[in-house]
């Protein structure tokens, strides 16, 4: 019996963690709410023991800091951070899209060209979103490269602190799939250098998008 309470913490432990990912992922949790483990907890129907391991596996990542006398809360990234991040994200996209170049395989680019005409057709902001994800992520496989996988993956939980995608805005979203037309043609090429250089350009953009929001958030 002892063991089955614990895998079943376990199991819903990671479930408490996806939905606390996906609530932050879309804004629902936002930078400085406080977690409160009972509220959680009533909330999913679950006890307290797996909502306790599930932010601390945030503050693990990084999404999550704990202060004194208010508890667990959702990190705050200053704009210095999201600058570090955003910088470290074109060298790592940077390097998978020139890897890719060489690598990628005519499935792999032909789904990239699929999925971006799925962006271009898309109404729907969450599957704008879903569909931005999956064309990065097919660039990041191609690149065959396990330990920038890993780095990447890291850094793109870290954003997700900063809530919705730049993909709300329909001029960011018109510009991102142009974007990305520009950087399957140079791995089409097997262009390094151009894919490279084109990846980095596009994650400036997400960039310069993150600050203008957070400016206009930080205004009103």
């Amino acid at each position: 019996m002892p063991d089955q309470h614990r895998q079943s913490d376990q199991s819903q432990g990671r479930d408490a963690y996806e939905r606390l990912i996906l609530a932050i992922r879309e804004g629902s949790l936002r930078p400085g709410d406080r977690l409160v483990e009972t509220e959680i907890a009533s909330r999913l129907g679950i006890s307290r023991t797996p909502i306790r391991e599930a932010i601390r596996q945030l503050e693990s990542d990084g999404l999550v800091a704990h202060q004194p006398r208010i508890g667990a809360i959702v990190r705050k990234l200053d704009y210095s951070e999201i600058t570090e991040l955003y910088e470290v994200r074109a060298v790592l996209e940077g390097t998978a899209a020139r890897f890719a170049a060489r690598a990628a395989s005519e499935v792999e680019l032909a789904e990239l060209e699929a999925i971006n005409d799925e962006m271009r057709a898309a109404v729907d902001v969450s599957r704008l979103y879903e569909a931005n994800r999956q064309f990065h992520g097919v660039i990041l496989n191609a690149a065959r490269n396990r330990f920038l996988v890993k780095s990447v993956e890291a850094v793109q939980k870290t954003l997700l602190i900063l809530g919705p995608s730049t993909m709300e805005e329909a001029d960011r979203a018109a510009q991102a799939i142009t974007e990305h037309d520009g950087i399957l043609a140079a791995l089409r090429a097997r262009e390094s250098d151009t894919a490279e250089a084109r990846m980095r350009a596009h994650i400036e953009g997400g960039h310069r998008e993150r600050l203008r929001r957070l400016r206009m958030d930080t205004a009103a």
